[in-house]
């Protein structure tokens, strides 16, 4: 599948790095250096305008190395992407560690994931559909 892109960047277009990846690395499109200190959030242009179809939708997602490594990662995640927003793609990192992050131009800040989005419509109903889990949540299908 194709989709229309528009890389206003100096770095090439968004590639998967194997075969079996299901996300593509995106890149910082920075004039200098943004140092992200502890607790700070920034947002993070690419230079990248994305053209969507109306069944499909873009997730921008965290770099696992990014969060493991130096605890860095996308705060609204997913961060979503609609079909029809022509903008340019914005990435908003968040430091969780204690240490200050120095983010330069070109970085790979972040994953794109293309998705299918189904559509629904809602049916009113007076009672669910009993299931064994029933109201339980937050834990309670134990630890393990």
């Amino acid at each position: 599948m194709k989709l229309g892109l528009i890389n206003k960047s100096k770095h090439g277009n968004p590639t998967y790095k194997t075969t079996g990846s299901s996300g593509m690395d995106i890149r910082a499109k920075i004039n200098e250096a943004i140092l992200l200190n502890p607790g700070e959030r920034v947002t993070i242009p690419t230079g990248l305008y994305l053209e969507i179809p109306n069944n499909l939708e873009a997730q921008i997602r965290p770099r696992s190395g990014l969060a493991l490594k130096y605890g860095i990662t996308v705060l609204n995640t997913p961060g979503t992407i609609d079909s029809d927003y022509r903008g340019e793609i914005l990435v908003i990192l968040i430091n969780l560690s204690s240490t200050t992050f120095k983010i330069e131009d070109g970085d790979r800040i972040a994953q794109l994931v293309v998705s299918t989005v189904e559509k629904i419509t809602w049916k009113n109903v007076k009672l669910l559909t009993e299931t064994k889990r029933g109201l339980g949540g937050f834990g309670s299908t134990g630890k393990k």
